[in-house]
């Protein structure tokens, strides 16, 4: 880690303000992670209040000890939470390690689909990770019926770097170098 940050910086896309979350997001994150679309290729089914509630503090944590999380996604027009996004640390137990490697996750509400907001995310917090992440490297799990996201990766320079099983689920682990 480049720099010590204690919570998201602001990043302003065309569309769309990457921030911090906020506890006023917890509601609109519930829906979100309860919605079978969001959650049939990340944790396999809708998310509890409390399991949700527990992935926001994770996102404020990665934050206060690694300097790099995950970014609340603002739709600006609207002004209304559409998502989230960033980088981990999610210490999985896979066969081949990850350790050191910030992995990138996305997740979009529904009504957010295929509007291009994703790939334009994406895109602002890999050029912030080029910027301040130490790693040359960053890796994403993504399961092979996934379509949309897998195309959304390779419009962002990742590439399948090998396979693995995650609690039995095939996944693939793409992998993008940094661009600077």
């Amino acid at each position: 880690m480049k720099k010590n940050l204690n919570q998201a910086p602001d990043i302003e896309t065309e569309r769309l303000l990457l921030r911090p979350h906020r506890l006023e997001d917890f509601s609109d994150c519930v829906e979100m992670w309860s919605e079978p679309a969001v959650s049939r290729y990340t944790i396999g089914e809708p998310s509890s209040a409390q399991r949700t509630w527990v992935r926001m503090l994770a996102y404020a944590g990665h934050w206060v000890l690694l300097g790099f999380g995950y970014w609340a996604v603002e739709e600006k027009s609207s002004g209304k939470f559409i998502g989230e996004l960033g980088f981990a640390d999610f210490k999985r137990d896979l066969h081949t390690s990850l350790e050191g490697v910030p992995e990138l996750g996305w997740a979009l509400a529904t009504r957010a689909h295929n509007k291009g907001y994703a790939t334009e995310a994406l895109r602002a917090v890999v050029t912030w990770g080029d910027a301040h992440l130490e790693a040359d490297r960053t890796v994403c799990l993504i399961r092979p019926e996934n379509v949309a996201s897998l195309r959304v990766a390779a419009k962002i320079d990742f590439h399948e770097i090998f396979r693995v099983e995650k609690n039995t689920t095939p996944e693939i682990v793409l992998a993008r170098k940094r661009s600077i």
